[in-house]
């Protein structure tokens, strides 16, 4: 039931104005004390291609004719594609939903968390404007990775009673992703993050990840 409202709501935020117009106008956020923008950057050639199957499944998805701007080269043959849903109960999001979450994350971060589930020296390279990494292998409780658990716990305001039992009151609404529809760390740390108890009303999937997050125009930084 509870899972139903949020969709309700979040299906309601969407239809108050034009949901295609978000990735134009651009959704503002503070990142490391600066003001940025983030929207899609199309060049103003690529406003004018006509989108056909001759333009795009040209041999290499792009015609010869296409202008250099509105092309990017993308590696696509690794891993194995992931199913569209990991659990009945757990949504799977796209880029609107993902900057409707950093505009709710901007106001209040105690609530909300952007989680690239992807190991440290991957997230170092580039990511999300104002995500965290928690990487998949700290959200489990193992004493080996005390420190990084107890991390993990910390930054999604999950608390321990004095028995030492979890407590999932306070616990932020997270969207989690990682490279791509064919990666697989996002699922492994939903997967983990289902095991502790976390709510599953409080979770969602950004299935394409950085890679359809880069080919949809938007910007990326390196933390």
């Amino acid at each position: 039931m509870k899972k139903l409202l949020i969709l309700t709501i979040l299906s309601l935020i969407l239809l108050a104005d034009d949901v295609t117009s978000i990735q134009f106008s651009g959704v503002e956020i503070t990142y490391k004390d600066k003001e940025m923008s983030i929207k899609r950057l199309m060049h103003p050639k690529c406003q004018k291609v006509g989108i056909t199957p001759d333009n795009l499944f040209g041999g290499d998805l792009a015609a010869t004719t296409i202008p250099k701007e509105c092309k990017m080269s993308i590696v696509i043959s690794l891993g194995s594609m992931q199913a569209i849903r990991i659990d009945n109960e757990i949504e799977t999001v796209g880029e609107l939903e993902v900057l409707r979450f950093l505009q709710a994350l901007e106001f209040e971060p105690d609530k909300y968390a952007l989680i690239d589930a992807r190991d440290p020296h991957w997230y170092e390279e580039m990511t999300i404007p104002n995500s965290i990494n928690i990487p998949h292998s700290d959200i489990q409780d193992d004493e080996d990775l005390y420190q990084e658990y107890t991390r993990a716990l910390k930054l999604l305001n999950i608390k321990k009673d004095k028995n030492g039992k979890l407590d999932f009151l306070l616990a932020k609404e997270v969207i989690v992703f990682c490279n791509s529809n064919w990666c697989v760390q996002s699922v492994w740390a939903i997967k983990s993050l289902v095991k502790m108890g976390y709510p599953k009303n409080k979770i969602y999937w950004y299935r394409g990840g950085l890679q359809d997050w880069i080919t949809s125009g938007f910007i990326t930084v390196k933390p």
